[in-house]
C-alpha cells in the first residue's frame, strides 16, 4: 500500500493519535492473538531475518545487500528473499543492481522452499520481523536516529508496526545514525541481551552536486532523512518534491520535473530506489546520490552474523 505517512507519527502524542486510538487497541489485540496461536515453521537452512518495526525508512534492504555481499565474500552462498509487491519494483532493481540472488514470491514461506530447492545455504529475509510463521536464526530490526519510534504509538495513532517490546525476539538492533544513550538503555530494558550497532550513509559522488542549485525528489519511507544528509553536506536544495514510499513516477511527471529543471536551471538529485523508477522513461539530465552503507564496529557485526553457522 503506498501512503504518506502522517506528520503527526512523528510529534508528541495529540489529538490525532488519540482519535485512532480504538483502531490501534484492535490491532494490538490482533497482533497478540496472532502471535499467540502462530505455529512457527523451523528450516533447516539458516535465515538472517532483517526487518524493522517503524514502517519504512529504516534502512533494511541496504542492509540485507550488505549481509548478502559480505557472506558472499566469505564463501556462502546467500539468497535474499522478499515477499512480492507489485509497487515494490523500485526496490527489487535495486537489490539486483548490487546483489544477483533475488527470490518473490507472494509467500515468504513458499521463496524459502524455492530458496532450499535451488541448493542456496543461507536466506537473508529482506522485511519479515511481522512473518511469526518463520522461524529464524537471527533476527535484526532497523532504526533510523531521525525517527527511531516516533510517538511510541503502533498503527493508525503512530508509526509502529508493532510494540516496541516484541524486541525481545530480536537479537540485534541497527541504528542508522548518531548513538542515542536514552535509546539503548530503553530497549536494553526490554532485551538485555540485544547487540547494537550503528550505521551511517556515507555520500560518493557528493562533489557532482556542490555549487548547484538543485531540485531534490524523495519517494521514500522518510524523505526528510534524504534531506538531511543533503543538507549536512552544504547542498543548495531551491525545491523540494516528496511523492508517497514506491511512488511510481508517470512520464509525464518525469517531463514535467525536467521542464523545470531547464526553466530554472537546475540540477535534479535523487535517491538511487527513485532513479531506479526514472531511468526506464530514458530521460536525461538525471543524477542520484550514490551512498555507501557504512557499519560501526562492521568486523564484530559479521561476526555475530557468522554465528548462524554455529
Amino acid at each position: 500500500m503506498i501512503i504518506s505517512k502522517p506528520k503527526f507519527w512523528d510529534n508528541k502524542i495529540g489529538i490525532y493519535s488519540i482519535i485512532f486510538l480504538p483502531l490501534t487497541l484492535i490491532i494490538l489485540v490482533y497482533i497478540f492473538f496472532k502471535k499467540k496461536f502462530t505455529k512457527e515453521i523451523n528450516f533447516n537452512i539458516p535465515i538472517i531475518c532483517v526487518g524493522n518495526i517503524y514502517i519504512g525508512g529504516t534502512g533494511k534492504t541496504p542492509t540485507s545487500i550488505l549481509i548478502a555481499n559480505e557472506l558472499s565474500n566469505l564463501g556462502k552462498n546467500p539468497v535474499i528473499v522478499r515477499k512480492y509487491y507489485e509497487n515494490h519494483k523500485d526496490e527489487h532493481d535495486l537489490i539486483l543492481s548490487k546483489f544477483s540472488s533475488l527470490i518473490l514470491n507472494d509467500s515468504r514461506i513458499k521463496g524459502i522452499e524455492e530458496a532450499i530447492k535451488k541448493r542456496y545455504d543461507t536466506i537473508i529475509l529482506d522485511d519479515g520481523f511481522q512473518e511469526y510463521k518463520i522461524k529464524k536464526k537471527l533476527n535484526i530490526v532497523c532504526f533510523n536516529k531521525n525517527q527511531l519510534i516516533g510517538n511510541g504509538l503502533v498503527i493508525p495513532s503512530g508509526p509502529l508496526r508493532e510494540n516496541l517490546k516484541s524486541l525481545v525476539k530480536a537479537d540485534i538492533v541497527l541504528v542508522n545514525g548518531g548513538k542515542d544513550e536514552n535509546f539503548e538503555k530503553k530497549i536494553l530494558k526490554i532485551n538485555k541481551n540485544l547487540k547494537i550497532f550503528y550505521s551511517s550513509y556515507e555520500p560518493l559522488n557528493i562533489n557532482e552536486f556542490k555549487n548547484k542549485n538543485l531540485i531534490a525528489i524523495a519517494s521514500i519511507g522518510n524523505p526528510s532523512n534524504f534531506f538531511k544528509l543533503l543538507e549536512d553536506h552544504n547542498l543548495n536544495i531551491k525545491k523540494k518534491l516528496i511523492y508517497p514510499d514506491h511512488h511510481n513516477f508517470s512520464k509525464k511527471q518525469v517531463e514535467n520535473i525536467i521542464l523545470d529543471a531547464e526553466k530554472n536551471d537546475y540540477h535534479i538529485i535523487m535517491t538511487e530506489k527513485d532513479f531506479c523508477k526514472f531511468k526506464k522513461h530514458k530521460t536525461y539530465r538525471l543524477n542520484y546520490l550514490k551512498v555507501a552503507l557504512n557499519l560501526e564496529k562492521s568486523e564484530k557485526f559479521i561476526q555475530r552474523i557468522k554465528e548462524v553457522y554455529a
